[in-house]
């Protein structure tokens, strides 16, 4: 069985030539992220990934984790790793100085946190959840609320969650009914939620549950929702812990994957809790997390997918089957066509996938850090629109991409002793997490689009217009080849839009919207893979072999993914009647 390796050569590709690291780097509050300080940080998280948490991947997803007597205990040397993981400061790596992060770029976090995710899915959930927290509470917090909380969050000491769902509102949180009743300078938070990542576990003592829930005097609908901390244990005021507040775990949930992720059942018993931000504003608090980690759930996809082809290629290599087309002997299936195939669909669009997510982690940088107004506005419009392709496309590609691993697996991978399996069981919430992709999807034709006009689409698709010029120049046929490609996916992307901004009843445009989307992505990705090819070719006299390799998977990017799109646009601008014929009756229909 393969272990994980961090593909520190994309990665740095990635950064250095398509991301703009070297700018980043110039912006206010960065500039400690030179060169070899961001080598050094990516060959360390490599090193702890390989390490320490790939090699608990498959023990615990066969331990899982267990729930008695309403204490949940991880499996066996998850406690140890989050141990080494805080104590080397990764879990403060993306966090401001003045709460005792480091303070690095979202775009040197990115590749690391894509590291710890491919290593080791489950163990990830826990740290990206407390990110989301912390950053709510940074953003709205009162003062004492972020000085109680957040250094302690930071050093990874505690850690934090988020209290959306309960069993009658998942995605439409207007039907939250717990309920928040002021006692003094605190409330008394009191309900159930469901599917709650890391609700209870045994990394920390301390947990720290951010929770929707109602006042009485609230106005009904998402307008009446309030968000509260609702700490595990009180807090005393020297900042030692107290008495066990009333949120407990009544249960864990039975899942198809990410078996060492505890996800609880908890129930709010008049528990003490501390308003975040304005009452009757929770939902826009709530968003501000729910926005980061749509980001890091999408690199979710990123890191599935690159840990799927990993395992892919090394058994491809290793596994004797079938006649040489050539000499007739028996030969690995990595030579047999088909099997190339498989793996390049999945090497071509995990690259691409990873470069569009670090691009647009680069663009947050700028959004939150840049000097000039005129470019904050830009890169944050810029991200609101990618924000739903990144999570929506790279989340659904990831499945498809573990799936072409079990695949390439043949039998063995339908067993679970390759290994293959876990990637497409653990890829499966991805698509579902923070909104599933019809709600990324409706995000992106409605809010992203169809509210502003389409200008921020529009905005992009002249970049990508003007970017063809840049192919033009190009002698090399791999890249007149994809420039082609990705031409025909940008007019099709171009028709969807204006078909989007043009449509009057919302059926027919929402009908189209997971289909747009797909087109999206793979457009986004047709652009930053024709970027790398443009970068590769220009460095071709230095490690060839490499560069070589990302032109020559740049064009199969263009003639097996980007070849979609005139497709996809058909579907979007044609398909919504279908959509919409049957009634539920015919549903049923013999």
């Amino acid at each position: 069985m393969s272990t994980y390796t961090a593909p520190l050569k994309d990665m740095r590709f990635v950064l250095n030539e398509l991301a703009g690291l070297s700018e980043v780097a110039k912006l206010p509050g960065y500039e400690e992220a030179t060169p070899e300080t961001v080598d050094a940080i990516l060959e360390e998280a490599g090193r702890f990934a390989s390490e320490v948490l790939d090699p608990l991947n498959r023990s615990g997803d066969e331990e899982g984790s267990k729930w008695a007597d309403g204490e949940v205990r991880t499996p066996k040397g998850f406690r140890e790793a989050y141990r080494k993981f805080a104590e080397g400061g990764w879990n403060a790596l993306p966090f401001e100085p003045d709460w005792g992060g480091q303070g690095l770029p979202k775009l040197v976090a990115t590749p690391v946190d894509e590291m710890w995710t491919s290593a080791n899915m489950s163990f990830s959930l826990c740290p990206l959840l407390t990110q989301g927290a912390v950053h709510a509470l940074a953003l709205r917090g009162a003062g004492e609320l972020q000085q109680t909380y957040i250094p302690k969050m930071v050093a990874g000491e505690w850690t934090g969650t988020m209290n959306l769902t309960e069993p009658q509102a998942g995605s439409d949180l207007a039907l939250v009914k717990t309920r928040a009743v002021r006692e003094g300078d605190h409330y008394r938070i009191s309900g159930q939620k469901i599917f709650i990542t890391y609700g209870e576990h045994d990394l920390t003592r301390q947990i720290v549950h951010l929770v929707l829930a109602r006042t009485p005097e609230a106005p009904e609908g998402t307008k009446g929702i309030s968000l509260f901390v609702v700490p595990k244990y009180l807090v005393k005021p020297d900042g030692s812990l107290g008495e066990r507040n009333g949120a407990r775990c009544a249960s864990l949930e039975h899942k198809l994957g990410i078996h060492a992720s505890p996800t609880a059942v908890m129930i709010f018993d008049q528990a003490v809790g501390y308003l975040v931000g304005e009452e009757n504003r929770g939902l826009e608090t709530m968003f501000i997390m729910m926005n980061a980690a749509r980001f890091g759930v999408g690199l979710e996809g990123v890191a599935i997918a690159e840990r799927a082809f990993q395992r892919a290629l090394a058994f491809s290599k290793e596994r004797l089957q079938g006649r040489d087309l050539a000499g007739g002997r028996t030969v690995p299936i990595i030579r047999h066509p088909d099997v190339r195939r498989m793996l390049m669909l999945m090497k071509s669009q995990t690259e691409a996938m990873r470069a569009l997510a670090y691009v647009v982690a680069a663009a947050l940088d700028f959004a939150n850090r840049a000097p000039e107004e005129g470019v904050k506005k830009r890169s944050q419009a810029f991200v609101d629109l990618m924000i739903p392709i990144v999570k929506g496309w790279s989340t659904e590609t990831g499945i498809e991409i573990a799936s072409l691993g079990v695949q390439v697996h043949g039998g063995m991978g339908f067993v679970e002793e390759t290994g293959a399996a876990q990637y497409l069981r653990d890829a499966r919430i991805t698509t579902i997490y923070e909104g599933t992709t019809g709600i990324q999807a409706m995000d992106l034709v409605g809010r992203k689009i169809a509210r502003e006009g389409g200008a921020t689409a529009k905005a992009w698709l002249e970049e990508l217009r003007g970017f063809d010029a840049e192919l033009a120049r190009s002698e090399n046929p791999d890249v007149q080849s994809l420039r082609g490609s990705l031409a025909a996916g940008v007019r099709a992307f171009a028709d969807c839009v204006q078909f989007i901004v043009s449509e009057k009843g919302p059926h027919a445009a929402l009908a189209g919207a997971v289909p747009f989307l797909k087109l999206a992505g793979i457009v986004a990705g047709g652009w930053q893979m024709a970027r790398a090819a443009l970068a590769a070719e220009k460095n071709l006299s230095g490690d060839r072999s490499f560069y070589q390799a990302k032109i020559a998977t740049a064009r199969f990017y263009g003639e097996h993914v980007l070849v979609q799109a005139g497709g996809l646009r058909d579907t979007v601008v044609k398909g919504g009647a279908g959509v919409m014929a049957l009634s539920e009756e015919q549903f049923l229909a013999a």
